[in-house]
């Protein structure tokens, strides 16, 4: 298991950026695949984009594709969440998660949040 602590949210006009970024405690950091999701008010928990172990492969949910990012610093244990356009859609809090192959997401390492605000 690692710990993750996420960063970097806070308020934003419609059409900014932010970069959020998720350290990670532990050796192992490069051995698992790393997620970002987000829960809206009254919404439930979905996917944004992940990252593999294994040659950095990712994957994006389509509300995140062609204005999110997502990249990892093995040396630096951490995961990164670049997010360019933002919509007032895209507020929430946003959980960075880690995970082995062959594990599902919610059997894996989740951080507290941090919350992403995007006024109109």
């Amino acid at each position: 298991q690692v710990q993750l602590v996420e960063s970097g949210g806070g308020l934003v006009q419609a059409g900014g950026s932010l970069r959020l970024s998720c350290a990670a405690s532990g050796r192992a950091f490069s051995t698992y695949n790393m997620g970002w999701f987000r829960q809206a008010p009254g919404k439930e928990r979905e996917f944004v984009a992940s990252i593999n172990w294994v040659g950095g492969r990712q994957f994006a949910a389509d509300s995140a594709k062609g204005r999110f990012t997502i990249s990892r610093d093995n040396a630096k244990n951490t995961v990164y969440l670049q997010m360019n356009s933002l919509k007032p859609e895209d507020t929430a809090v946003y959980y960075c998660a880690a995970v082995r192959d062959g594990s599902g997401w919610l059997n894996g390492s989740w951080g507290r949040g941090t919350q992403v605000t995007v006024s109109p």
